[in-house]
C-alpha cells in the first residue's frame, strides 16, 4: 500500500520532463525486455551454436559499451539528452537491421554492434537523466521508482513475447521489429524533452584519481554483469533445454518483482548507504554463482531447474543495485560536469572487462564446463564485497563547483 501511495505522489507532483522521460524509459524498456527474451533463442535456432561461438557474439555486443567513451568525447558538443535520442535511433536501426538482414552470422555480428552501440550510450546518459530530475538527498528514491517502471514495462515485453510465440505465431523477425518500433516511439519523446546541457570537452577522455575507488566497482560489476547477461540465460537454455517461453515467464516474474523491489531498494540506498547495500548484494551473489554452477550436479533435474530459476530472478533483482554506484560517485563528484561523462567512462571501463570475461568464461566453459564459470562468478562476487565493506562514503555531496 506504502508503495501504491507514493508512486501516486510521484505521479502527481510529475513535471513534463518527467513524464516525456518515463514515456522514454518505458518504451526503451520494452524493446529491451523483447529482444532480451528472444535473443538467446534465436541464436541456437539460426546459427546452431555452441558455447565458445556465443560467448565469441560477446565481442560485438559488448563492443559499444568499450567505444562509448570515444563516441561521447567525438560528440561532446551535442546535449545530453539529443545523444540520448541519437543514441535510441542507434538501437532502432540495429533491431530493424538484424529483423531483415541476418540470413548469415556475419551479417548480424555487424548489426548487434550497431544495437549494442545504441544502448550503450543511453546506458549512463538514462543514470545521468535520471539524478538530474532527482530533488536533493532522494537521488536513490527517484533511480528506484524509474527502474521500477521500467520493470513494468519488461513486465509487458515478457508477456507479449510470451503470448505472441504460444498464441500468435510470432517469429523472431516479428519480435525484433516489434522492439524496434518501441525504441522509436522512446526516440521521439525523449527528441520532445528540454535538450539538456553539453558538457565541457575536457571532461572527457579523463580518468580522475578521486574516482578511483568507483572505476574499480565499475570493472568488479563488469565481471558480474557479464557473467548474468552470458552464461546464465545460456545454461538455461543448453543446461537445461528452456524455451523462449520459459525465459519470456522468467522475464515477466522478475519484472513483477522489481516494481515493489526498486523503490525499496532506491530508499534504502538513501537511508542505509551504498556500503551496505553493495557489501549485501554481493554476499547474496556469491551463493547465486554456486546455485547456477552446481545445482545440475547437486539436485535432481527438476529441483536443479527451479534453483536455477530461482538464481536468475535474485540476480534479475539485484542488477538494480548498480544505482548505488551511481549515487556513490554523484555524492563523490568535485563537480557536476564530471558525473555524465564519468558515468560514461565507467560504461567503458567495465566493457574492457566485460569483454575479456566472455571470451575466457567461453573457453573455460568448452574446456571445464559452466560449473567453472560460475565458480569464478562466485570468487569475483567475494572480492566485490570486501571492497564494499572497505568504502567509504561522504555523508555529504561532495561538489562543491558548478
Amino acid at each position: 500500500m506504502k508503495i501504491i501511495t507514493g508512486f501516486k505522489g510521484f505521479f502527481k507532483n510529475m513535471q513534463r520532463d518527467m513524464l516525456l522521460f518515463i514515456v522514454t524509459l518505458s518504451t526503451v524498456g520494452l524493446g529491451d525486455s523483447v529482444f532480451n527474451a528472444v535473443f538467446n533463442n534465436f541464436l541456437d535456432a539460426t546459427y546452431d551454436m555452441n558455447s565458445f561461438w556465443r560467448t565469441f557474439l560477446e565481442i560485438p555486443r559488448e563492443s559499444g559499451g568499450l567505444l562509448v567513451i570515444i563516441v561521447s568525447a567525438a560528440l561532446f558538443f551535442i546535449r545530453s539528452r539529443r545523444m540520448a535520442m541519437i543514441a535510441i535511433l542507434c538501437g532502432a536501426i540495429g533491431l530493424i537491421m538484424i529483423a531483415l538482414f541476418s540470413k548469415t552470422f556475419h551479417f548480424m555480428f555487424i548489426w548487434l554492434f550497431m544495437f549494442s552501440l545504441g544502448q550503450h550510450l543511453f546506458m549512463p546518459l538514462n543514470t545521468a537523466i535520471g539524478m538530474e530530475l532527482a530533488k536533493e538527498g532522494k537521488t536513490g528514491t527517484m533511480l528506484g521508482r524509474l527502474n521500477a517502471i521500467r520493470n513494468l514495462a519488461t513486465i509487458a515485453g515478457s508477456f507479449l513475447v510470451y503470448v505472441g510465440f504460444k498464441y500468435f505465431s510470432f517469429d523472431f523477425k516479428i519480435s525484433f521489429l516489434i522492439a524496434s518500433m518501441f525504441y522509436l516511439i522512446g526516440a521521439f519523446t525523449l527528441f520532445s524533452m528540454h535538450p539538456g546541457y553539453a558538457h565541457p570537452a575536457k571532461t572527457h577522455l579523463k580518468l580522475y584519481k578521486e574516482y578511483r575507488m568507483y572505476y574499480w566497482l565499475a570493472i568488479l560489476f563488469g565481471t558480474r554483469k557479464q557473467i548474468f547477461l552470458t552464461f546464465a540465460p545460456w545454461v538455461l537454455v543448453t543446461v537445461f533445454k528452456q524455451p523462449t517461453s520459459m525465459l519470456a515467464q522468467l522475464l515477466t516474474i522478475a519484472g513483477i518483482g522489481g516494481v515493489a523491489f526498486q523503490p525499496l531498494l532506491g530508499k534504502a540506498v538513501d537511508k542505509l548507504g551504498e556500503r551496505t547495500i553493495l557489501a549485501f548484494e554481493a554476499f547474496l551473489l556469491i551463493f547465486v554463482c554456486i546455485g547456477y554452477g552446481y545445482s545440475s550436479q547437486w539436485f535432481s533435474k527438476e529441483i536443479a531447474l527451479v534453483i536455477a530459476a530461482v538464481c536468475f530472478l535474485v540476480d534479475q533483482l539485484l542488477m538494480s543495485v548498480n544505482m548505488a554506484r551511481s549515487t556513490y560517485l554523484k555524492k563523490i563528484a568535485i563537480s557536476k560536469d564530471h558525473i555524465a561523462p564519468t558515468l560514461t567512462m565507467a560504461v567503458s571501463i567495465d566493457h574492457i572487462f566485460s569483454i575479456s570475461i566472455a571470451l575466457i568464461g567461453g573457453l573455460v566453459w568448452t574446456k571445464f564446463g559452466h560449473q567453472a564459470v560460475f565458480l569464478f562468478g562466485a570468487g569475483i562476487a567475494l572480492v566485490n564485497l570486501v571492497s564494499a565493506i572497505k568504502l567509504k562514503v561522504p555523508h555529504v555531496i561532495a561538489i562543491n563547483k558548478p
